[in-house]
């Protein structure tokens, strides 16, 4: 009988192995390959990091001068992402590290880390962001409405453009997605700022100003939710958002000679690369490298999961028996 460790297998490291699955002397199956390893978007971060630190500095100036807590508010978010955007970037240059003897898989789970840490770390900016505004609503202060416009106004195109250099990648990875989705916030957040501002230089409402700071907190919330869940889920090894566990079983127990399968487990190694163990049992008789070739590129191809170990098991005497709350 083999390991009954659900996650034993290896790492390919960078290497793409597509084609060359096979057989361990332990009779499990590695996958034929894993995608392809995520887009580094350097440029895109130095960039952007270099445009948020110089508007963060011009915001959080002409803020003050303003007397305005929603430039200060929306500086301060800004300081956030700055820091966001560092996590993410080092994150993605982590997860690129070839795997060690200890880190078996590298340190591709870093990414996960990182969005994680961006969502905690939004969450809490914009606890303080809503205390200040909901002091000034009950002692509303004067705003250089004028002022406030202009700048919000740099923001809209600062953090447009920083948006636009992480688009291409929000999609298939949330720590990426994380970094467009601040920054898309952000330019819509600016933009609101504006026409506050606007408002306050014809009609002197200056309880406008804190009441768009909430109206910035509740989008940043918005925004933020989808990859607080997500990535907190990821960090938990739970199944990756747009995988059907149950379509993988019936796809594995379809198997030609499967006649069972028990210990499915599916998790995320990073923020773009998902793993997949599983026990076969097939009485016929142990199969060839064609098989197992077959299946890893039928998972791959279907579900998007590049890192496939499948054991093996010829008979219900040999098939692991496993507590209740192990078997999936």
């Amino acid at each position: 009988m083999t390991s009954h460790d659900a996650r034993a297998g290896h790492d390919h490291g960078s290497h793409d192995h597509d084609g060359e699955a096979g057989h361990d002397h332990a009779g499990h199956s590695h996958g034929p390959g894993h995608s392809h390893a995520p887009a580094s978007f350097g440029k895109a971060f130095a960039i952007g990091i270099a445009l948020n630190v110089g508007f963060v500095a011009v915001e959080a100036t002409y803020g003050v001068l303003a007397n305005s807590v929603a430039l200060l508010a929306d500086a301060g978010h800004n300081l956030s992402d700055v820091l966001g955007l560092i996590v993410a970037w080092i994150a993605t240059v982590l997860a690129r590290r070839a795997p060690s003897a200890r880190f078996t898989y590298g340190m591709k789970g870093s990414s996960i880390l990182a969005a994680l840490f961006n969502a905690v770390f939004l969450l809490v900016a914009v606890g303080a962001i809503a205390w200040e505004a909901i002091q000034r609503i009950g002692e509303p202060v004067p705003v250089a409405g004028k002022t406030v416009m202009v700048v919000a106004a740099i923001g809209i195109l600062v953090n447009g453009i920083t948006a636009w250099l992480f688009a291409s990648g929000a999609k298939g990875d949330i720590n990426i997605r994380g970094a467009f989705l601040h920054m898309a916030a952000d330019a819509a957040v600016s933009a609101g700022v504006v026409i506050a501002g606007l408002v306050i230089l014809y009609t002197g409402w200056t309880s406008l100003d804190p009441v768009v700071s909430l109206a910035i907190v509740a989008v940043i919330v918005w925004s933020t939710w989808g990859l607080l869940r997500d990535s907190l889920t990821l960090s938990l090894a739970a199944v990756p958002p747009g995988i059907d566990p149950i379509a993988v079983r019936r796809h594995l127990e379809g198997l030609p000679g499967v006649a069972a399968l028990h210990d499915l487990h599916i998790w995320a190694m990073s923020t773009t690369e998902t793993c997949l163990t599983a026990h076969l049992l097939m009485p016929g008789g142990r199969p060839d490298d064609a098989f197992l070739m077959a299946a890893a590129t039928g998972i791959r191809e279907r579900f998007g999961i590049g890192h496939t170990t499948l054991q093996v098991e010829t008979s219900e005497a040999t098939a692991c028996a496993l507590a209740p709350d192990h078997v999936v």
